[in-house]
């Protein structure tokens, strides 16, 4: 009988423990000050650049597997409005290169593929506008939480030092959170942000391949004897 009171007084202190103890999400980035909201203005600008980029280089690396062969069957056929009309449909940058050189057709070679070149430095600095942000957010998020952390401490000290010889640990929370949470806080951030730029840069860097394939195929095909004559 003992035994089960003192089990059951155990059991329902360790409750009461564990709720005053719990706490949501919403009330650490709350104690974390102002500069989780810094943070998490940050981080909505991080998953709009990741999101909006992935869209963007998805939609840019969809192309028919048989362009370059298309291609190849207008030019040899002479049928130069064709292949225009063809590079055209795809909103693309390898379809917008291969544009740039089909509308220099009969042009010197090198004219045709500085033509390309210009093209597709273009379209890598578009595939690549907005990377530099993303960057900045890795870096940046974890320098403003260990901000926060200096904030944090210098806090604490300032409180240990009013409450002179009646220091309470429950005085110093408030800074130890901003401390601990922001510091959180601001790697949570840049770790993801970090990984999702690299992520994008790993995929530019194919579609990137791709358009120099493109490319050297297209410049082959000019090489190539002729078979008729534009229409």
């Amino acid at each position: 009988m003992l035994y089960n009171l003192l089990q059951t007084d155990i059991v329902g202190a360790g409750a009461v423990q564990t709720q005053e103890m719990s706490y949501s999400l919403l009330d650490l980035a709350v104690k974390g000050g102002w500069l989780m909201l810094v943070l998490l203005l940050l981080s909505i600008l991080a998953i709009f650049i990741f999101g909006k980029k992935l869209w963007m280089i998805s939609q840019a690396g969809k192309i028919d597997k048989d362009f370059m062969m298309d291609i190849r069957d207008y030019l040899h056929d002479g049928k130069i409005k064709s292949a225009l009309t063809l590079c055209s449909k795809y909103d693309a940058p390898v379809a917008r290169m291969v544009e740039a050189g089909v509308a220099r057709y009969g042009k010197p070679l090198s004219d045709v593929q500085a033509a390309i070149e210009n093209v597709g430095n273009v379209e890598v600095a578009r595939l690549e506008k907005g990377l530099p942000y993303l960057a900045t957010i890795a870096g940046g998020a974890p320098m403003i939480g260990f901000l926060g952390t200096v904030i944090g401490m210098v806090r604490a000290f300032f409180d240990m030092a009013n409450a002179g010889n009646n220091i309470d640990i429950s005085l110093l929370s408030n800074g130890i959170y901003t401390a601990m949470i922001t510091t959180v806080g601001g790697l949570v951030v840049g770790i993801l942000a970090y990984f999702g730029y690299n992520f994008l840069t790993a995929k530019v860097s194919n579609l990137v391949y791709s358009m120099e394939s493109a490319t050297i195929k297209f410049m082959d095909v000019l090489s190539e004897p002729k078979d008729g004559a534009e229409e």
